[in-house]
């Protein structure tokens, strides 16, 4: 056969090969668990500032109210490859990685901006990446969601932590949460936080430490007297992924994915502060009690009691130094 009889073949094949529809790059899929209710502000901002951040490059599919996994399950099911991202709290890394207990401590930061400049800074650069390395867990970001007040669900004064003494106090499953109790002077009791409006109501417990806002959404001051305004913990979540899916994105991918994240904590940071500007008032016009304990007296109790215990053996030596510098 001459070159001339195949040059029309050849032609043809391109041809129908030119016709073949081209198929678009797959999608990455982000599979995202959260504790907080689908009806929570929190997951709104997150809907909006991160998820519509996002390219066409993703699909971001959120569960919330723990409906797939449990409160403190998510970081091992990221490890797993069964999740991709999660709001950690920063205690969930305790048991792997002992040193980030400082940034639980109560009382380690004075306020919001101290808070912000610590998280934002590059003082914990070396903590990220032993976060990262002994987990397998990157952080994106650090979400400020409001500061832990003390709330009971009966009329008992509290000024000092000698007056939380028996009390029963909810706190997040996990012993780093429950030293946080006890630092406090409270009885603490581990109970998910789906079920503490039940707990409440029903005098399983006689209180919980949440930030004003989560108060609101999950509807707490219907089952309180009064709030104690401790503001023990300046509390930020940790917006994590996975490193198995983060190392599967190109570099193009990974800024977007930080882009976006911070977008979030922005957003998220905003809605926080707002909210407890206006919270005290609306709570007061419930009919809760709400006041101002002996905040130094909780302070100074407080750090006696971490500086006694195994916790402050594990803080990164010159880290809180540096903390209380900035």
């Amino acid at each position: 056969m001459t070159k001339n009889t195949l040059l029309p073949i050849t032609l043809a094949a391109f041809t129908v090969a030119s016709a073949l529809p081209t198929f678009a790059e797959e999608k990455v899929e982000l599979l995202y668990s959260d504790t907080v209710s689908e009806q929570d502000a929190r997951t709104q901002v997150l809907k909006s500032a991160f998820g519509e951040c996002l390219t066409d490059d993703f699909d971001l599919q959120t569960h919330h109210g723990a409906t797939l996994f449990s409160q403190g399950t998510e970081m091992v099911a990221m490890q797993r490859g069964n999740l991709d991202m999660a709001s950690l709290a920063i205690f969930d890394f305790y048991n792997q990685v002992p040193e980030t207990s400082i940034l639980g401590a109560a009382y380690m930061f004075r306020d919001y901006d101290h808070m912000r400049r610590v998280f934002d800074g590059d003082v914990l650069n070396e903590l990220y990446q032993k976060i990262e390395d002994r987990t397998g867990i990157k952080i994106l970001a650090n979400p400020y969601i409001g500061t832990r007040h003390i709330s009971l669900n009966n009329d008992d004064v509290v000024m000092t932590p000698s007056d939380l003494e028996g009390v029963k106090l909810r706190m997040p499953p996990g012993e780093g949460w429950q030293f946080v109790g006890e630092a406090l002077g409270a009885n603490p009791t581990p109970i998910p936080f789906t079920e503490v409006y039940t707990a409440l109501q029903t005098g399983a417990i006689d209180g919980q430490d949440n930030p004003l806002p989560a108060n609101y959404s999950m509807k707490f001051y219907e089952v309180s007297e009064q709030t104690i305004l401790t503001g023990h913990l300046i509390a930020a979540n940790q917006f994590s992924i996975s490193s198995r899916k983060w190392n599967s994105l190109n570099a193009e991918q990974q800024d977007t994915l930080k882009t976006c994240a911070m977008n979030f904590q922005n957003e998220l940071d905003k809605l926080a502060l707002d909210q407890e500007a206006e919270l005290i008032s609306y709570f007061e016009e419930e009919g809760l009690n709400i006041y101002t304990p002996d905040k130094e007296a909780f302070r100074s109790h407080v750090l006696e009691q971490y500086e006694n215990s195994e916790y402050s053996d594990d803080w990164p030596k010159g880290l809180y130094e540096a903390i209380n510098a900035l």
